[in-house]
C-alpha cells in the first residue's frame, strides 16, 4: 500500500459458498484519521453493471421487458435517435448490456460535489450541465462488442420508464435488499449512511479528490456504493442461483442466461464478463470510478470468489492481491504473475513512439516518458507505466494488455496495436 501510495482496501475471500475472509487495511479518510472497516463503503464504479444486470433481467424474467426487442418499445421519455450509422438494425436491452450496441462513451469522469447535475436525459443527449458526448451509434448493433458506459446508462432510463421507480428505489427494494446488500445503495449523492462510512477517493499520488469523491448520476454504469461484505453476497447468490440452490433474485434459468456470453462474443455477457482458463470459469467485472479502483471474480462451479475495493486511483495493488488470493486458496487461473525481462529500449525508439492514439472515436491512449520509463493514458483515465518486453511490445502491471507500436518502411511509427481481450489497431494521431 505505501509503495503504490493506497490509502485503504478491503477484501473479501470466498470458499465453498460462503464468505472465509474478510480484512481491511488502511485509511478511509486519511486528513480525518479515520480508519477502514469491513462496513466501510467505496465507490464500486463499474461493478455496478452487474447489479444493473440482475435488475435489467428480472424485468425480463417477470415478463415487463423482452431483452431482444428495439429498446424504443419500452423507452417513454426520451427515444433512442438512430442514424445511419446503425444500418437499420434495432437496439435491443440485451445488446446494451452486453456492450454489442454499438455505441459510443466508454466511461463517465462524475461530478464535483456542489456542481449543477445533469439529469438522465441531459446526459443520454451530451447536452449541459452533462460532461459527457451525445449517446450515439458508432457502428450497426450486433457486430462486435465495444464497451460502453453510455449502452448502460440507457437501460438504467429504460428501467425507470418501465417500472415508473426512481432507479436507486428499485435496485434498492429488488436486489439490494433480497441479497442482504443492506449496506449498500445506489443513490447519488449517498444519503442515509452513517458518519465516516463513505471512504474518501484519492489520486495515484495519494492526495485527496476535490469534494471528498465525485457524484455519478449515471447510477447503472457507476453508482454504487458498496463493501467487499456485501458484493460477495452477490457473488455466493448468482453462484448457489446457477446450481439451481437459491432464486433470492433470479432463476437459474435466468442466472444461465445473464452469465451466457452473448451472440457468441467472447467473454461480454449481461452485466458481467465470463473468463475461462482451461475450463475452469469464472465471472466478474472490474471498475475504475475517479479516487477508487475495484474488481471480483466469483468461479461458475465450487462457490469460490473474491472482492477486493481500494480508494485510489491507482489499481496496480489489485492485480497483485489477486495474485496472493488466488495462489493461497488455490483459485485456478486468476493468478497472473509471470516473469518478464525488461529490455533495453533506444532513446530514438522511444521518442518515436510518444503521442495520441485513436483506440475508438472517443477514447484516446497518450504515450508519454519520463526519462527510460514509458507511460500511457487513456481519456479520463489514469497514467500507467508500461514495461519493455522487447524494443517495441510493452505490457502493464496493473491491467492485462500489451501494446505493440509498428512503424512504416521509412520506419516512422504509424500504429500501436492495443490487446486487452480485443485487438485493437489504433492510428497515430
Amino acid at each position: 500500500m505505501k509503495f503504490y501510495k493506497v490509502p485503504g482496501l478491503s477484501i473479501a475471500v470466498i470458499k465453498n459458498y460462503k464468505i472465509d475472509f474478510v480484512k481491511a487495511y488502511g485509511m478511509a479518510d486519511a486528513e480525518s484519521g479515520i480508519p477502514i472497516n469491513d462496513k466501510t463503503l467505496f465507490q464500486a464504479a463499474s461493478i455496478s453493471k452487474s447489479l444493473n444486470g440482475l435488475a435489467i433481467i428480472k424485468l425480463f424474467e417477470s415478463k415487463k421487458l423482452d431483452l431482444y426487442a428495439d429498446i424504443n418499445q419500452y423507452l417513454k421519455s426520451w427515444k433512442f435517435p438512430y442514424d445511419s450509422l446503425s444500418k437499420g438494425k434495432k437496439i435491443s436491452t440485451a445488446n446494451l448490456l452486453s456492450h454489442t450496441a454499438g455505441l459510443n462513451v466508454h466511461g463517465f469522469a462524475g461530478y464535483e460535489k456542489g456542481k449543477p447535475l445533469p439529469s438522465l436525459i441531459q446526459i443520454l443527449n451530451g447536452t449541459p450541465p452533462a460532461n459527457s458526448a451525445p449517446i450515439r451509434s458508432i457502428f450497426a448493433p450486433g457486430l462486435r462488442d465495444q464497451y460502453s458506459g453510455g449502452g448502460i446508462t440507457i437501460s438504467q432510463l429504460l428501467l425507470t420508464d418501465i417500472s415508473g421507480q426512481p432507479y436507486e428505489k428499485y435496485l434498492a427494494e429488488q436486489v439490494l435488499r433480497p441479497l442482504g446488500m443492506l449496506s449498500s445503495t445506489f443513490a447519488q449523492p449517498a444519503v442515509n449512511v452513517a458518519k465516516g462510512l463513505l471512504a474518501t477517493g484519492y489520486n495515484s499520488e495519494g492526495k485527496p479528490i476535490t469534494g471528498k469523491y465525485h457524484i455519478y448520476p449515471e447510477q447503472a454504469a457507476a453508482g454504487l456504493w458498496t463493501n467487499p461484505t456485501d458484493l460477495s453476497k452477490y457473488i455466493i447468490e448468482t453462484q448457489l442461483s446457477l446450481a439451481g440452490r437459491s432464486s433470492k433474485v433470479l432463476d437459474q434459468q435466468n442466472t444461465k442466461l445473464r452469465l451466457s456470453p452473448y451472440m457468441n462474443v467472447d467473454g461480454a455477457a449481461l452485466g458481467v464478463f465470463i473468463e475461462d482458463y482451461n475450463g475452469i470459469k469464472y465471472f466478474g467485472h472490474g471498475g475504475a470510478n475517479e479516487g477508487f479502483r475495484c474488481g471480483y471474480y466469483g468461479s461458475m462451479e465450487g462457490g469460490n470468489g473474491l472482492v477486493i475495493m481500494v480508494n485510489s486511483d491507482n489499481g496496480e495493488i489489485i492485480q497483485e492481491l489477486i495474485n496472493s488470493i488466488s495462489t493461497v486458496y488455490s483459485f485456478k487461473g486468476l493468478s497472473k504473475s509471470r516473469t518478464i525481462t525488461i529490455a533495453s529500449v533506444s532513446d530514438h525508439d522511444l521518442n518515436s513512439y510518444l503521442g495520441k492514439y485513436q483506440l475508438t472515436p472517443d477514447l484516446v491512449l497518450t504515450i508519454s516518458r519520463e526519462g527510460k520509463k514509458l507511460y500511457a493514458q487513456a481519456t479520463g483515465q489514469s497514467r500507467i507505466e508500461a514495461f519493455a518486453e522487447t524494443s517495441s511490445k510493452f505490457v502493464f502491471k496493473d491491467i492485462q494488455a500489451t501494446m505493440e507500436f509498428v512503424k512504416d518502411q521509412a520506419g516512422v511509427v504509424k500504429e500501436l496495436i492495443f490487446i486487452q481481450g480485443d485487438i485493437i489497431h489504433a492510428k497515430k494521431l
